[in-house]
């Protein structure tokens, strides 16, 4: 049966210039039910809670603005918007993504024989041509997953009933940076929990527009799988094999932006993203005094 009640979890920090586009696709759902949409502000400066306040009201779909400014970090914010939510069933995206409209119905209908459901990404629709170029994402028909462990969801499309965000404590607030929706749906599996993947619910997803932001994300990326590694080894988690990570510096060297495109063949976001996350998973490696990568 379909949950009594649905609240959609928006963490937002400083996102007046994207979060109406959110919105919109948010009301525009092909959703038979009422929701509510609660912004979880990690302490905005740019008037976040203004501009939700003063947008024409929607009895369908009632948009609160939440306080979650006590301590930085998404994860946070996200648990505010739990213990807050009326909901029985729980949503998740970001403030600065788009859902399609099927999104929501896709999430509560898998919910009906699951405990936590991850949705599809798709990057065309949303993104400068060039900018997609760097990481193309096409919905996913299989859940994301690491080659040696357990499947993964995103944080920014997702859904899970209350019950399940309770039982395991909600998002880990001491990882920062990354990481933390991994490790939410590997507590939650580890904890007996079902996982199920619906690739009809999905989210046009924004990536970074600039070189340096992109460096910069991937690099974080990198760093969270080493305290993955760290949580997870004695569960089966993996680090790659010597011949793996031979295998992709060789290719960084080959492939390098020094390398004329018409012999390398891949845009210079992409070769970054790539070089960022190695960078990312050495400086972990060195700060946490274990060998992952």
């Amino acid at each position: 049966m379909p949950p009594l009640e649905v609240s959609v979890i928006i963490p937002a920090y400083n996102s007046v210039r994207v979060i109406g586009e959110q919105l919109d696709a948010l009301a525009a759902q092909e959703f038979v039910m009422d929701f509510e949409v609660l912004v979880c502000d990690n302490g905005s400066t740019d008037g976040l809670r203004d501009f939700i306040e003063s947008r024409p009201t929607n009895p369908q779909m009632p948009v609160v603005w939440l306080d979650a400014s006590a301590k930085p970090g998404a994860s946070y914010a996200r648990n505010v918007g739990i213990r807050s939510s009326k909901g029985d069933f729980l949503a998740f995206c970001d403030a600065d993504d788009r859902v399609h409209p099927e999104w929501l119905q896709q999430l509560v209908l898998t919910a009906d024989d699951a405990d936590l459901i991850s949705g599809a990404m798709e990057t065309e629709s949303i993104n400068d041509p060039v900018v997609n170029s760097w990481r193309p994402l096409e919905p996913n028909a299989e859940p994301l997953e690491y080659s040696t462990f357990l499947p993964r969801m995103m944080s920014c499309n997702f859904g899970a009933w209350k019950r399940v965000c309770d039982a395991i404590g909600g998002f880990d607030e001491s990882m920062s940076g990354a990481g933390e929706d991994v490790d939410f749906s590997w507590r939650a599996q580890l904890a007996g929990m079902s996982f199920k993947h619906q690739p009809k619910a999905v989210v046009a997803y924004r990536l970074r527009s600039t070189l340096r932001e992109t460096w910069r994300q991937s690099k974080a990326y990198g760093e969270s799988d080493v305290d993955l590694y760290i949580a997870y080894r004695e569960y089966g988690f993996k680090r790659s094999t010597v011949k793996e990570v031979a295998t992709q510096i060789v290719g960084l060297v080959l492939l390098n932006p020094l390398v004329p495109r018409r012999i390398a063949r891949i845009p210079r976001g992409r070769w970054m993203i790539a070089a960022a996350a190695l960078v990312g998973k050495l400086h972990g490696s060195w700060k946490r005094k274990v060998w992952y990568v």
